[in-house]
C-alpha cells in the first residue's frame, strides 16, 4: 500500500520529523528538482525557512536510463558508480557523452527556476537537502559532495522514504539523516506514493516564487 498520497502529503510528514529545526535563523532548505521541490516547499513553509533548488542530474546508463551510473551537480561535481560502470562495461567516452547531455539540462534548469534570483548563501548554515525519496542515492551523493566547497555548518539529508541501506549509507556522510519511511523491499520511490506524476518546470518556478515571496 502507498505510504503517501502525493508529494505535498509527504512534505508535511517530513516537516513533522524536522520540527526541531523550526524557528532557527541558520536553517536553509535546498530541494533536488524536480520531484523534491513540492516536498521541500512544505518543509520550508512549516519550518519558516528559506527555500532554493540545488540542481543535480542523474547519469543514466546507456540503454537503461533508469539505472544510475552516477550524477552531476552544480559546481562541476560528478559522482560515478564505478561498480555499475565496470559491470556493464561502460567506456569513459560513453559516460562523458551522457554527462555532457545532462550538464546542458542542468544549466537550463538553473537559468529558469530562479527567475534571476541569486542562489542562497549556505556558508555557515545548516542545510536541509530534500528529495521525494532515495533509491540508489546517486543524486543525493552528488548534492552532498557539491555542497562541501560552499562551507555549510551542517548538512542534513531529509526524505519521506528511502531504501533502508541507502538511508544507512548517508549516516556516515552527513550530520543527520531523516528518512520518514524505510520499507523493505523498497521497489522504487514511486511505489510508495498514490499519486506520483512528474513535477513540471512551471510547478517548480511557482513554488520557488511563492516561497521567496513569503520570506520577504
Amino acid at each position: 500500500m502507498p505510504l503517501f498520497m502525493d508529494r505535498t502529503d509527504a512534505g508535511r510528514r517530513l516537516a513533522a520529523a524536522l520540527e526541531h529545526y523550526r524557528g532557527r535563523d541558520d536553517v536553509v532548505v535546498l530541494a533536488l528538482p524536480r520531484g523534491g521541490v513540492p516536498v521541500a516547499y512544505e518543509v520550508a513553509r512549516a519550518l519558516d525557512a528559506p527555500l532554493d533548488v540545488y540542481v543535480v542530474r542523474k547519469l543514466g546508463t546507456p540503454g537503461r536510463a533508469e539505472l544510475a551510473m552516477g550524477a552531476i551537480a552544480s559546481g562541476g561535481v560528478m559522482v560515478r558508480n564505478e561498480d555499475i560502470i565496470r559491470h556493464l562495461g561502460i567506456s569513459d567516452a560513453q559516460a562523458e557523452a551522457v554527462a555532457e547531455r545532462e550538464r546542458a539540462e542542468l544549466e537550463r534548469r538553473e537559468r529558469i527556476y530562479r527567475g534571476g534570483r541569486e542562489p542562497l548563501d549556505v556558508r555557515g548554515k545548516t542545510v536541509l537537502l530534500v528529495d521525494d525519496g532515495l533509491a540508489t542515492g546517486a543524486t543525493m551523493r552528488a548534492a552532498v559532495s557539491a555542497l562541501a566547497p560552499r562551507e555549510p555548518a551542517a548538512v542534513v539529508v531529509a526524505v519521506p522514504t528511502a531504501a533502508p541501506e541507502t538511508c544507512d549509507e548517508f549516516r556516515g556522510m552527513v550530520d543527520e539523516v531523516v528518512c520518514v519511511e524505510t520499507p523493505q523491499p523498497f521497489l522504487g520511490v514511486g511505489r510508495w506514493y498514490r499519486h506520483f506524476s512528474q513535477t513540471t518546470d512551471e510547478e517548480v518556478q511557482d513554488l520557488l516564487a511563492r516561497s521567496s515571496s513569503s520570506q520577504r
